[in-house]
C-alpha cells in the first residue's frame, strides 16, 4: 500500500538527480534481440502510464544504503530533469506527486525497510509547482 508525502517532509534537505532519467523497458531476451523484436515500453499497472526512472540522491540519509535509491515516474512523457548547473554533477529537483510504498529487504539473517518512491514529475527547486489541469480550470472559471 502506497501512499503521498510531502517532498520536503521525505527530503528535508533537498534531494538531487544523478545521471539522467530513462525508460523502464520490458525484459528481453537473447532470442528476442536476435529476431530484431523492438523494445517494449514497461507500463505501470495502475496508471496505464509508461514507466521512467532515475536515480537520486539524498543528503539527509542516516545510513550510506539508504543515500542512493531510484524513483520510478509514470507519466506520458519521459520527465525533464532541469538544467544542470555549471560544473555540478548532481541537479538539485524537487519531486511531484510524490509516493511511497514500505518493502522488506533482507541481506543474511538482517532485516530492514526500504521504500519503493514513485512521483508524477520533477521541477527545479527554485520553479513554481506544478498545478494540475482541474485547479488550472478553477482558476480560469473564478
Amino acid at each position: 500500500m502506497s501512499f503521498a508525502i510531502d517532498h520536503d517532509l521525505m527530503f528535508p534537505q533537498g534531494v538531487f538527480l544523478v545521471g539522467e532519467i530513462q525508460p523502464l523497458t520490458e525484459y528481453q531476451s537473447q532470442e528476442d534481440r536476435a529476431r530484431n523484436r523492438p523494445v517494449r515500453s514497461r507500463i505501470d499497472e495502475a496508471t496505464g502510464l509508461p514507466l521512467f526512472k532515475g536515480t537520486f540522491a539524498d543528503p539527509s540519509a542516516e545510513k550510506d544504503r539508504d543515500k542512493s535509491f531510484t524513483v520510478m515516474f509514470a507519466a506520458k512523457v519521459q520527465p525533464v530533469p532541469p538544467a544542470a548547473a555549471p560544473g555540478m554533477p548532481f541537479r538539485p529537483v524537487v519531486l511531484e506527486g510524490l509516493s511511497v510504498q514500505p518493502r522488506a529487504e533482507t541481506s543474511g539473517q538482517t532485516k530492514w525497510i526500504t521504500w519503493t518512491v514513485r512521483a508524477t514529475g520533477m521541477r527545479a527547486v527554485d520553479a513554481a509547482p506544478a498545478r494540475s489541469t482541474k485547479a488550472a480550470g478553477d482558476a480560469k472559471a473564478a
